[in-house]
């Protein structure tokens, strides 16, 4: 069994939560006997297949990106070819370039999409791009989504929902195993009592501006990792409040990341926009059994992260409500401790990647054993656009 993976950015280029997901997808898979390869966009694409793990990443050369959208010539022929080596197309939505490349390519193989957000900005690009969104929705054999909350309460998949399947992503804990030690020893010295932490890319919904509204007027710890467009703001918006306590540690190597994963006391997520469809940093801290404090914004974050059971869940954008939570849970240690042994055995009934490698291989299978007629010549009537010369 072949699958393609389609997605506008991966290893080694990014690392952000969707290309985490594709990694996890195709190690998971390998064991159910399926050989996995991702297509993806590069400033400076290999010249041949790079060797990641147990599968291959093809790169074609990056353009442009627009409003967020990686745009490439050559990455049609490359995807046409691809595709028609492969048993199934997985696509991971949303890229509008993406839907184009499906309709050019008309292969007419299984295609499976899975369905990370909602598309939430820009709100006038969404209006000119929501035509081609449902002809392409429209055209999938399969649509996955990470949580029953989203399937729920997104409207665009509410009108999928026959077609729409919910499988969580899961993380593989062997592969957490790399922790630093000496950089273990330094971050405990540093912060014997514990720390807050915050991982992930500073985009504007993680909603991080409200996590240090938040460590206002407090001294307990806060380490936040990673880099992105908003860290300049951020960076001036703490020296504006003097917060001393907040410290700004960058991107960090994996081995140093899980050491802090290991050494923290509360992992604080405060994503306040539905654009956070997940959080995979959210489901790390389950897995090394710390508590959580999230938002509810209607996504997966509170399908990871259950109120008063693995941790806290807080209005967004409520500053007031944010500090509340993190002083409970800084001061109520016992507490603290309970729910971060109910977070990982949440993680292991339900967010585990051999799950998810198994629920997945089992779509492909059924897909590749009973495929159904395809939609592609209809849709390719109806859109003279997409014509084979594009």
């Amino acid at each position: 069994m072949r699958v393609l993976h389609l997605f506008k950015t991966y290893h080694p280029d990014s690392m952000g939560g969707i290309e985490q997901t594709i990694f996890q997808l195709c190690e998971a898979c390998k064991p159910w006997g399926v050989e996995s390869s991702v297509l993806t966009l590069s400033k400076q694409p290999a010249a041949q297949p790079l060797r990641i793990a147990n599968h291959q990443v093809h790169q074609a050369k990056l353009d442009l990106n627009l409003a967020s959208t990686g745009l490439s010539r050559e990455v049609f022929q490359r995807f046409r070819q691809l595709a028609q080596e492969a048993d199934v197309v997985h696509y991971h939505f949303p890229w509008p370039l993406m839907d184009l490349l499906h309709f050019n390519a008309q292969h007419g193989k299984p295609s499976v999409l899975s369905y990370h957000s909602d598309i939430v900005r820009p709100r006038f690009l969404l209006q000119l791009y929501r035509p081609l969104m449902h002809r392409f929705l429209e055209a999938m054999d399969q649509i996955v989504t990470a949580s029953p909350n989203y399937l729920a309460t997104s409207d665009v998949l509410a009108r999928y929902q026959q077609k729409t399947q919910v499988i969580p992503y899961g993380l593989d804990k062997g592969g957490y195993n790399n922790i630093d030690p000496e950089r273990l020893a330094h971050w405990q010295a540093q912060f014997p009592e514990g720390f807050f932490l915050f991982v992930g890319v500073m985009r504007y919904y993680k909603g991080l501006h409200i996590l240090l509204d938040a460590c206002k007027d407090t001294n307990y710890p806060v380490l936040i990792v990673g880099a992105g467009p908003m860290e300049k703001k951020l960076r001036s918006q703490a020296e504006r409040l003097q917060l001393h306590n907040v410290h700004f540690v960058g991107p960090l190597p994996d081995a140093e990341k899980n050491a802090l994963l290991q050494a923290c006391r509360v992992l604080v997520f405060p994503s306040h926009l539905r654009s956070e469809a997940f959080g995979i940093s959210l489901l790390e801290g389950a897995m090394f059994g710390k508590p959580m404090i999230s938002s509810e914004i209607g996504t997966g974050t509170t399908y990871i992260n259950i109120h008063g059971e693995t941790g806290l869940v807080v209005p967004p954008s409520d500053a007031a409500a944010l500090q509340v939570a993190m002083r409970r849970l800084w001061s109520d240690h016992a507490l603290s401790i309970r729910m971060g042994q109910a977070a990982a055995q949440r993680y292991q009934r339900l967010f585990t990647a051999e799950r998810m490698g198994q629920s997945f291989s089992t779509i492909y299978q059924r897909l590749v054993s009973s495929p159904k007629p395809s939609q592609q010549a209809q849709h390719q009537a109806e859109c003279p656009l997409f014509e084979k010369e594009l």
